[in-house]
């Protein structure tokens, strides 16, 4: 029998959300194109391969996510210290969301995610690339 937890998944995604900003796919969407926006994608390696990737978008693991934002860390990135705003994207929009917390928590900003993730944005016609 599983062991009881005091908080679930699903309450740490929406007490995530009362804090974070959601954007919705068709502005998400007139985003794409724009430099002051650095789209980044939190899906597991193989969902990139399978599923593709917004074009322009920087493939950011969900694991590697403080490492990479942290300036302090061996493993920091620096387009998360361009200034741009940040939007967080997964395959739907648990993840992203907890990653917008968290990176909104470290002092990223402005940071929000995609409301729908991959999956809102494939519906809603957005472009799509497939990774080589």
């Amino acid at each position: 029998m599983p062991q009881a937890l005091k908080v679930g998944v699903k309450q740490l995604v929406e007490e995530a959300k009362k804090e974070i900003e959601e954007v919705e796919v068709g502005e998400a969407i007139g985003l794409v194109d724009d430099e002051s926006v650095l789209i980044v994608d939190i899906r597991d390696v193989r969902e990139l391969k399978r599923d593709g990737k917004i074009p322009g978008s920087f493939h950011c693991p969900r694991g590697m996510l403080e490492f990479w934002i942290d300036p302090e860390s061996p493993y920091f990135k620096p387009v998360f210290g361009e200034g741009k705003r940040v939007l967080f994207h997964c395959a739907a929009d648990w993840r992203s969301a907890l990653a917008t917390q968290t990176a909104q928590r470290m002092g990223l900003a402005p940071v929000g995610h995609i409301k729908g993730g991959l999956k809102g944005w494939k519906e809603a016609g957005g472009p799509i690339e497939m990774p080589e």
